[in-house]
Formats: C-alpha cells, structure tokens, sequence
C-alpha cells in the first residue's frame, strides 16, 4: 500500500525551481531515507507531502488523497526542520497539549521515556538545550501513533547518545509496523536505519534504491594502501591521503592493482572494499545525476 506519491510533482519559488518532476513512492512498512545537499529539494519535497505547500506542477497524495485535508493530516507525524516551542511550558505540558489533538495518543510517561525525555518533564521548554528540544520535536511526531512519520533533519544538533537514543525510538517504531520518511545529511545515519535511499540533487532523484545498490551505481571501489609515492594511474577518479595512508576511488580495482605491479610501486596493507554511502552520495551529487541510475520501479533516475 502507498502510503504517500509524489508524481512529477514540480515546485518553483519565483524563478527557483527547486523541485524538478519528482516522483516517490512511500509504502506502508518502509524506512526510507532522503539524502542531499543544502538546496536539494528534500525540505520542499517533505513539504508538499505534508501539504504545507502545493506543487507547482504534477501531483502529491498521502493516503490516497489530498494532503491539505485534516482526515490525512491525523494519521500522519511530522518533526520539520525548525521547530518552535512556547517557552513557558513545561516539557510535559507540551506533550500533553499535542496529545489532545488525537484520540488516542501515546501516554506522557511512555512518550518521554522512549525518547530519553523523562527527567525534563517538569523543565520548561525555555529552559532546554537545542539538542534538547531537538529531541523533544521529534517525541511530538509521534505522540498521536501516526502510520506514516515525516522526520526532516531529525537529529540536528544532537550528541552522539543523543542520536542513537533517537534512533532507537525510530528502529522501534518501524519494527511496530510504522513507516518512516526522514531527510538526513548525516550518512553514517541513514547507513544505519534506512532500507531504501532517495537522493536528491538540483531539485531532481538521482537515485531511488536500496543503499548498497546506490553505492554500486557509480561503479567505484576504494583502494587504499602505504606507499610513498605513486605514478599516475588510469581510471583514478579522486585521490586522498589520510594519517599515512593513501586512498583511491576508482572504476577498475583490478586494473589499478595490476598497473601498481607493473610499475614496480612498492607498497604495503593493500585493502580494496566498496564504496561507502558517503562516497556514492558525493559522486551523484557532483556530477549532477550523470552515473546512469534507475530507480526501484525500473525508470531512469537521472533526466
């Protein structure tokens, strides 16, 4: 079941367009991760979806309808990328003020022990750290048991604990049945709880897969060795030395390998591994799409 559809949905502000021909599918059950730069698109697209904004051009659906209604808008949770909290309530009094909007919501006590909040209830919002609140924003997307959660930039600003606190509560969730959009530019986050990537850049999807498939869309592999210094090689793509090592990202990992023993270059702890999400992501972003990319329904990703 699709849950929420973007469907050539295009979005201009004045003469920026910054959403161009989006189409995304959410299915019920799934953890799907939005990965771009500053400028993407991904805040915009999250936007349309929750019906804050309209698109310019194609269509959006949550729940098979329109998501400006209210009867869509109720079975959804939402933390965007900026939130704002009275500052003179407490933390518990703001969880209980968004539970009344829902019929059934999650008790305080349960909400705030589940995101780490439980020793802040009585602390007013004013009062609180930014990772603090932070935390606090994303416990109220879930307040209401939504069957989709929208997450934008969910763990901005936190601690480490804090993030992995966070993340628990989103695995736990997920593994209830719940379905999750969030947007990150942490990708060591959305290795770690996404099962499907969608990145975006220039305002379109370069990629729509599972993580490891969109790692393997550039065709990249990372050498790295010890060597003091190196000829020019073929098929070398970009070129790192970290801590006394040096790191190669190239198309042909075989080849590099033969070419280094052809040309007699000594060196030592050779390691050859895929690429990371982080250097996929820097790939398609970069080159503006230009890797060919299909997405899970087949279609070009790149236009």
């Amino acid at each position: 079941m699709i849950l929420a559809r973007a469907v050539e949905a295009s979005r201009r502000y004045g003469d920026v367009l910054a959403l161009d021909r989006v189409d995304l599918d959410v299915h019920a059950g799934e953890l799907v991760g939005l990965l771009g730069p500053n400028g993407a698109g991904k805040s915009t697209l999250l936007n349309l979806l929750t019906g804050l904004r309209r698109p310019t051009a194609g269509r959006v659906e949550l729940f098979g309808g329109d998501p400006r209604t209210p009867a869509s808008r109720q079975r959804i949770g939402v933390t965007p990328q900026e939130t704002g909290l009275p500052g003179t309530l407490r933390v518990g009094e703001v969880v209980d003020f968004v539970s009344a909007h829902y019929p059934d919501p999650v008790p305080r006590g349960e909400l705030l022990d589940r995101f780490g909040l439980a020793e802040l209830a009585r602390r007013q919002t004013g009062g609180l750290s930014g990772g603090q609140r932070r935390r606090l924003a994303v416990a109220l997307a879930f307040v209401g048991r939504p069957r989709l959660a929208l997450l934008d930039e969910p763990t901005t600003g936190l601690d480490v604990e804090a993030r992995r606190t966070l993340w628990d509560a989103i695995r736990a969730f997920h593994e209830d049945g719940g379905t999750v959009l969030l947007s990150s530019h942490y990708l060591e986050e959305v290795e770690a709880l996404a099962h499907r990537v969608v990145v975006i850049g220039h305002g379109r999807v370069l990629a729509d897969d599972t993580v490891a498939a969109v790692r393997g869309i550039v065709g990249v592999r990372r050498v790295s060795l010890v060597a003091d210094e190196l000829p020019a090689l073929p098929g070398v793509v970009r070129t790192e030395r970290v801590d006394g090592r040096t790191h190669l990202l190239t198309t042909d990992s075989d080849q590099l390998v033969r070419e280094l023993v052809i040309a007699g270059v000594a060196f030592a702890d050779l390691e050859v591994r895929p690429t990371s999400l982080e250097e996929a992501f820097l790939a398609l972003t970069t080159t503006g799409g230009q890797p060919t990319a299909t997405n899970r329904a087949g279609r070009p990703a790149t236009v």
